[in-house]
Parts: C-alpha cells; structure tokens; sequence
C-alpha cells in the first residue's frame, strides 16, 4: 500500500559530525524570542528557512516566502547546502531520560509517496488549521523543498524491522545534533540499494500513520496537486516528479519505546465560574471520586471508561470516570466512530468543555480561553489562576489506530508524541 524509498537528500555541509547550533524545534513551537536565540548561534541554522523573516502576506513584497526562496536558493548554490549524489537511506536515532530510563526511537528518513487520505494509504489522526495550512503551503510553494520530516509511523508488532535498523546504524553516525532539553538526535547513512529495497519492499503492504507534521503532509499533497494541473496545462507529463513524494521520518509504532505524552487542558468561563455548579453539572455523566493519597496521576490508571481529573479554582483535585450507564451514542449524538467517542479528550470536549464552559474548536474564538500544558503538576497548580483544570491520560496507541482506520480524525492535541523530531537534519528538493 505505501511507497517509500530512499532519496537524494539535502544536508549541510559538515566539517564536525555536531551540528546541534544548525538545528531547531519544529516551526510550531519556536517562539520568537528562541528563533533570535538559535540564529544568534548561527545565522546558518534551520529555523532562517522555516520561518524566514518579512510579511506573512504572500502579495507584499519581501514577504517571508520570498525570504525563504531566496535564502534556500542561496545556501544550495553556494555549498551551504550539499545534495546527495545517490539516493541515500538515513536512519535517526533519539536517544534521551525519561523518568530515570533511557529510551531511544528510531525512525527511517525517506522519501514517501503522496496519496489523498481518502485512499486509505497514509492516514491522519488530527485535525488542522487552516491559517497554518496557508503559510506552510505558501512556504512549499516559494522553496519547493521539504524542509522537515512528517513525522510518520507503521504497524510492525513482529518487529522485523528491527533487523533493518541495526544494519542501517553500524558504524558512526554522519550526524549527532543535541537539543536543549538534552535530546541527542544522531543519523546515519547508508547508500547499499540492497537495503533501501529491503525497506520498501517491509512497508509495501502497510498503512502509515501521521503522528505529527499534519500541515506539512496536507500542504505537500496541495503543492503536488497544483503542480500537476500546471504542468498538464502545458501538455508536460513528467515521470516519477519529485513533488509526488514527501520526506518522513517512519516509527515501528509497536516500539516499546515510542513514548506518547498527554496534553492538559486550563480553561476559563467566558461569565461568572461557579465551582459547585461545574461539580453538579458534571455529576450528569461522570463518577466524581477524592483521589487516594500519592500522585495525582496514579488515580487515572487502571480504569476501562474514560477518565480525567479536575481541579477547579483553590480547589482539590477529584478523579472523574464516566458512569457505566451512560451510552456514548446517545451522550455524544455526533456522526462519529465509536471508537473517536471512546476517547478521553473526546468525552471533555463534547460533554465538558462545551457544554459547561462554552468552549468548542468549532467555534474558534472560544478557544482562547483554553490553555494547554503538558506537565500533569503544571495543569493542576493553574488552577490557582484559572477557573478549571483537566488533567489526562495519554492516547494509546491502539486507540489512534483505530480512530484513523475508521476515517476519523482526533480533537487538536489528542497526542504529544515526545521528543519532537528535530528540524534541519536532512531537507529534500520537491522540483
């Protein structure tokens, strides 16, 4: 079903194997004071590409496609940039601590074959938004190139990929890059067609699933598109383009070490909050329950229904689950899978967040009075601050199977997988 391959990657040209003041966080989280912070470490570094400096209106002159265009024209004429003369099957490792365990999670980098979500071949698990799809697609557009991976999984529960990547990490790493929260990025690279075959030929009849990069796959399968209809317009039918394809990075998600985080919810009303009243509202649907001494996240484990803690302002937290006699068909009377309505971020935002506080991402400008943190301990002390906080379970990863199986696609921020790839590793040319 899916077509992956390796490809003819663009890289920085390296003189050392660190090029930890080259790389950036995905273009999503950089704030702007830490964009100045990583171009203050080197002008070369990544984030100039993903978020060139100018006007984000694409009409005004020097806006920051333009930027972008030209500074990727720059860096691969003058050697900045270097492209392969093969292609090349990169493997990534990222190795960090996690709660006193060291974890690594390994991804191939290769090239995929662009397929509409609707041909079942690569699937989504979340919603997307518009205004980001305009400027990565206005970023595609002026650079042709994929300047970061989507971050991709499939299904290997027999783990045979496992020998493909000890044979694809022997040897040294080309690359080794360390975020600032200590995550150590290193790649290899490997030219054996033999092994790139193998590869393709392992995730032939497989499904892949977007774990993060949503706007940039939604983006690169617009530009391709685009360039189709430009192309058949003057009667050119090139074979095999490179805008038919998008580069990822693919995770075995049967890896034990493929960590998905939560992502708490701080929410305040739009009037008047009324603790006693959000209490009794809630007691409609859900067990309310005082949580047993230890860690607050401990009372969330172990329970088959959906469950979440809540703390209101000055308050304690309390372990809500839902009732055993609420029928979520009936509770959530959307045209939905069964299995989106399972989920616990699902049940807060139809039957909590938007009922009983008025908040709903169908109505965009209730969203800014919801706040997301991705530490447990964090959410519940903002409610010290704030009318309310939700505190979560991570999404299983079955569970995201089969939301997307089933043509569904999860509520924003239903998975944190940790850590983030790290942008400016390997880039692709799409022209």
């Amino acid at each position: 079903m899916a077509r992956v391959r390796p490809f003819r990657a663009c890289t920085y040209a390296r003189i050392d194997t660190d090029i930890s003041h080259l790389t950036a966080p995905p273009y999503d989280v950089v704030s702007e004071q830490q964009r100045s912070d990583l171009l203050a470490r080197d002008p070369h570094n990544v984030v100039a590409l993903e978020l060139p400096e100018g006007p984000l209106d694409p009409a005004v002159p020097g806006n920051r496609y333009e930027t972008g265009a030209r500074r990727w024209a720059d860096w691969t004429a003058d050697g900045t940039v270097v492209r392969d003369e093969t292609p090349t099957l990169y493997t990534l490792e990222q190795r960090y601590e996690l709660r006193g365990r060291t974890i690594r999670r390994r991804a191939f980098i290769v090239e995929t074959a662009l397929e509409p979500f609707e041909a079942g071949v690569v699937l989504p698990h979340e919603r997307t938004l518009p205004k980001a799809l305009g400027d990565r697609y206005n970023l595609i557009e002026a650079t042709a190139a994929n300047l970061s991976q989507v971050f991709g999984l499939f299904a290997d529960p027999a783990k045979e990929s496992d020998a493909l990547f000890a044979a694809a990490m022997t040897g040294e790493p080309t690359m080794v890059a360390t975020d600032d929260e200590g995550v150590v990025s290193s790649v290899w690279a490997v030219t054996d067609p033999q092994l790139g075959q193998t590869l393709t030929d392992l995730l032939a009849d497989k499904q892949i699933f977007i774990a993060d990069g949503h706007h940039r796959y939604t983006t690169a399968l617009a530009y391709r598109d685009a360039r189709r209809e430009s192309d058949a317009a003057i009667g050119h039918v090139p074979q095999d383009p490179d805008y038919d394809w998008v580069m990822m990075a693919l995770v075995n998600m049967d890896d034990p070490d493929l960590v998905v985080l939560p992502t708490h919810r701080i929410a305040d009303a739009a009037e008047a909050f009324d603790s006693a009243s959000l209490y009794a509202s809630l007691e409609r649907h859900f067990e309310l329950h005082e949580l047993p001494p230890g860690h607050p996240s401990k009372a969330l484990e172990g329970h088959e229904r959906p469950a979440f803690l809540v703390r209101t302002r000055g308050g304690v937290p309390r372990l809500a689950i839902l009732r055993a006699d609420i029928e979520l068909d009936e509770a959530i009377p959307l045209e939905r899978s069964r299995a989106w309505k399972e989920l616990d971020v699902a049940v807060l935002q139809e039957l909590v967040l938007g009922p009983l506080l008025g908040i709903h991402p169908d109505r965009p400008e209730t969203l800014e009075r919801l706040r997301f943190a991705k530490d447990a301990h964090d959410a519940l002390a903002a409610a010290d601050e704030h009318d309310v906080a939700f505190v979560l379970r991570p999404t299983r990863m079955d569970q995201m199977r089969r939301v997307s199986i089933e043509g569904d696609v999860m509520p924003q921020k239903s998975t944190y997988f940790y850590p983030k790839l790290l942008s400016g590793l390997v880039m692709r040319w799409m022209d």
